[in-house]
């Protein structure tokens, strides 16, 4: 049975707390795994939560700030002491190239595992498999730092009404599906368009054109609100979000579930980030992230 969750494996910003790591996020995706923003700390928490270097496929690295980037060693060198039997695929800002391979060889240990290295030079298309496109776009942010948004192919979902009215059964819906067209019918007449979910990663930024075209349409949206409203001037000083801010840009996007992260030490209620969130129109599924929870998908709609 396919799987397609988030494990939230950190949530603090700069400075981590006694209840918060710093950033770490996995995708399960069917049967891959993406692990976004690996900070300080995330192969302890991976343990924590169940996760294993087996499960990783694919980094993908926002900036080279050191509470998104700075368990990268750790992770790296835990894959290949485990043999994971697959390639890794890493993804970062092509600006920072240098902190990653810093990172990459920061002690020694014998690589037996082969990562592959595609950096991100520009807004686009950055890899296709069967199951996802998965894309980048910049942000504003003191250093270059990109979203990640993951799209899987549109399908068609076949509807046995429409399939008994044409005489189509058995083995002929197969036909059908793999011909698109058979007897006179076209799959078009006896099915529906069945869109594909999407997930988009929006961390530190201040709004900017890729926030919006990170968020449009996705059935989850996890994104950074370091900030409360009432420090909206830190927000645009130090190129974050506020909750109310993330929650608009989430509300304009028709986002279905809202996942915000990435809080200030300063705060010690994270209930306000949900008041403020609601406050700022955002009517659909909202959580606020913690350490090691587990957040599934929206079912397809």
């Amino acid at each position: 049975m396919s799987v397609r969750e988030l494990v939230v494996l950190g949530t603090a910003s700069q400075v981590p707390t006694r209840h918060r790591n710093h950033n770490g996020y996995l995708l399960r995706w069917d049967g891959q795994g993406l692990l976004f923003d690996p900070g300080e700390g995330t192969q302890r928490q991976m343990l924590r939560a169940g996760v294993a270097a087996h499960d990783l496929n694919r980094i993908c690295v926002t900036h080279f700030h050191g509470d998104h980037s700075l368990g990268l060693a750790g992770v790296i060198q835990r894959i290949n002491l485990d043999r994971v039997p697959h390639p890794i695929t890493a993804h970062y800002p092509a600006s920072g190239e240098r902190f990653f391979d810093r990172l990459r060889y920061a002690t020694a240990y014998r690589e037996t595992v082969r990562l592959v290295q595609r950096p991100v030079v520009e807004d686009g298309e950055l890899d296709r498999s069967k199951s996802y496109l998965l894309e980048a776009r910049k942000l504003s942010h003191p250093v270059e730092s990109f979203g990640y948004r993951l799209v899987e192919p549109d399908s068609r979902r076949m509807l046995p009404e429409r399939l008994a009215e044409h005489g189509i059964t058995g083995p002929d819906v197969g036909r059908l599906q793999r011909l698109g067209e058979l007897n006179g019918v076209t799959v078009e007449q006896v099915s529906e368009l069945r869109p594909g979910q999407r997930f988009a990663f929006v961390m530190d930024t201040r709004l900017c054109p890729g926030v919006h075209a990170l968020a449009e349409g996705v059935d989850m949206l996890v994104i950074e609100s370091t900030f409360l409203d009432e420090d909206v001037q830190l927000a645009v000083d130090h190129g974050h979000l506020t909750a109310g801010q993330a929650a608009e840009v989430a509300a304009r996007a028709g986002v279905r579930h809202l996942v915000l992260t990435h809080f200030s030490q300063r705060y010690d209620d994270p209930a306000e980030f949900e008041r403020q969130a609601r406050a700022a129109g955002y009517t659909g599924e909202l959580t606020i992230a913690r350490d090691l929870m587990r957040v599934p998908l929206p079912k397809r709609r």
